[in-house]
């Protein structure tokens, strides 16, 4: 078992459940996207270069999707805190997922990607 399986494993439910989740529409919103284990925590990846991350807010104790590049976005659900380049996404576990919410977020994340804004080597 690698460090990402057991990041989600050790996590309690409802956030268990709710990462899992969000790691199956993370991993569907497009072929290119994959995982990986980097600064102990599972972040994902599009074409090799970071994308986006799911955590657990300390303070809050709820799960999160992490956007690298979200510093660029204005959407009011998008959280800064002391971040000067990623901005988060707090997720409620014993909510249904906002699904278009996060499809619109992180397509609005790719275009970074694909039209060059973010370098991909």
């Amino acid at each position: 078992m690698n460090d990402s399986e057991n990041f989600y494993l050790q996590q309690k439910e409802p956030v268990k459940s709710c990462l899992l989740a969000m790691r199956d529409i993370i991993l569907a919103a497009d072929p290119d996207v994959t995982t990986a284990w980097k600064y102990g925590m599972p972040f994902f990846c599009y074409k090799g270069k970071m994308f986006c991350y799911l955590w657990v807010h300390k303070k809050y104790k709820q799960p999160y999707l992490g956007i690298v590049e979200g510093n660029r976005f204005d959407e009011p659900f998008l959280i800064q805190e002391k971040r000067s380049r990623m901005k988060i996404m707090l997720l409620d576990p014993v909510k249904d997922l906002p699904v278009r919410k996060i499809n619109f977020i992180l397509k609005k994340a790719f275009s970074f990607y694909k039209d060059g804004t973010v370098k991909i080597k």
